[in-house]
């Protein structure tokens, strides 16, 4: 929690500055209100959750006598690397065999039972996988037909990335593959609505944490989906003992629907007060311009001067001003490209091994971290610390 570096921790820069610097705006093509994406078909979200004020408020500069302060950023994804669980639904508890089996050892004995729920009954021979009625033989063999043919990475990879298209919400890719696999209606039931425990299930993502300069910070597991609670909770367990580390700003691709969730479930909830939620400069392309949660609270790099923290005011070797981004926040994507590496062993193993690796791939990337650190001469000097804890300057108080 204590690791800082001039890519994840910046010297704390306030509204008031900014006035005084009085820089065009104009002047910032790079850093363009456009790039939030295009006003959608669907109906526009104009208003803000109950219990988030209507307008920005620009955080004071500290009074006389205090210092400046500083500013983290902590940047969130989920990585679908997987391992399985039980079969049953809703447990999450690992398997009793990891090599062949369906079940944890709590439910082992359904082993026995029909795998189409809620069926109940026997099977209709030691190893089978259904009971004697012949509809349910014949849409397990449809299904293990389907499934046998589906067993290459490369068309399991199609599916799965669909699958987190489809729960992101993304537009289909007319470009890219796309796979869709049909199965036989049993009864009334649609194929695809039809549960059964022919296979352990998986969790859905692993979800990480690491500073805006890749330094992992924490790992979670998410189940049946990325949910808003999962994701929440993964936070407040990362924080519980670290309250006053918490970031000044959060990353996530879904900032916006993490923050009206936060705001939706507790108005007076602890993070509304410390932390900012920021959508990654990637995804925020794909949000809704419309959006006025998006667009006013979670706009990576906005113009208005709201953020600027965000924001860096650089001047190139022709005296022409830019504004830039003052943080990278797409790392948790270079470290889900890192992970991708060790993907297929990840998945092979049991929930002990995948823990205990999975750990060790953190470590080993915050020790790549730090050593680029200190190659590139990144790290926190005494010259930081000084002006963090220098007081402002006279006249810089006022707003």
């Amino acid at each position: 929690m204590t690791h800082g570096c001039t890519d994840c921790t910046h010297v704390k820069r306030y509204w008031s500055e900014q006035n005084l610097a009085n820089i065009d705006d104009q002047a910032a093509a790079e850093v363009a209100e456009s790039e939030a994406g295009p006003a959608s078909t669907t109906p526009a979200d104009q208003s803000l959750p109950e219990g988030l004020s209507s307008e920005t408020i620009h955080q004071p500069a500290p009074a006389d006598g205090e210092p400046r302060g500083y500013v983290r950023m902590m940047v969130m994804d989920g990585k679908t690397i997987t391992h399985k669980i039980c079969a049953h639904e809703p447990c999450r508890n690992p398997l009793a065999n990891f090599k062949n089996g369906r079940f944890c050892r709590q439910h082992l004995g359904l082993k026995d039972v029909c795998g189409i729920v809620p069926c109940g009954r026997s099977v209709h021979s030691p190893g089978a996988l259904t009971c004697d009625l012949q509809a349910h033989i014949d849409w397990h063999k449809h299904w293990d037909d389907r499934f046998h043919r589906l067993s290459y990475p490369g068309v399991r990879r199609v599916i799965r990335r669909q699958h987190e298209a489809e729960e992101s919400g993304a537009a289909s890719n007319a470009h890219g593959p796309s796979l869709q696999v049909q199965l036989q209606a049993l009864g009334e039931t649609p194929g695809e609505k039809v549960v059964h425990t022919f296979k352990p299930k998986k969790i859905y993502c692993l979800q990480t944490a690491q500073w805006a300069c890749g330094y992992p910070i924490a790992w979670g597991k998410c189940y049946g989906s990325e949910s808003l609670p999962q994701v929440l909770g993964f936070l407040n367990r990362t924080w519980a003992a670290f309250p006053t580390f918490r970031p000044n700003y959060i990353v996530y691709d879904k900032a916006c629907e993490l923050l009206r969730h936060i705001v939706t479930q507790n108005p007076h909830d602890t993070w509304l007060s410390t932390t900012a939620f920021i959508v990654d400069a990637w995804h925020y392309i794909g949000h809704r311009a419309n959006d006025l949660l998006c667009r006013t609270r979670c706009n990576p790099a906005p113009l208005d001067g709201s953020q600027p923290d965000l924001v860096l005011i650089e001047q190139d070797e022709n005296g022409t001003t830019h504004k830039t981004r003052a943080f990278n926040t797409e790392t948790a994507e270079q470290f889900n490209s890192w992970l991708n590496g060790f993907e297929s062993q990840l998945q092979q193993m049991t929930d002990v091994n995948y823990d205990f690796c999975v750990h060790v791939l953190m470590l080993l990337y915050a020790e790549r971290v730090e050593k680029q650190v200190e190659k590139k001469n990144r790290g926190l000097t005494r010259r930081f610390w000084e002006e963090v804890n220098s007081e402002m300057d006279e006249g810089m108080g006022s707003n």
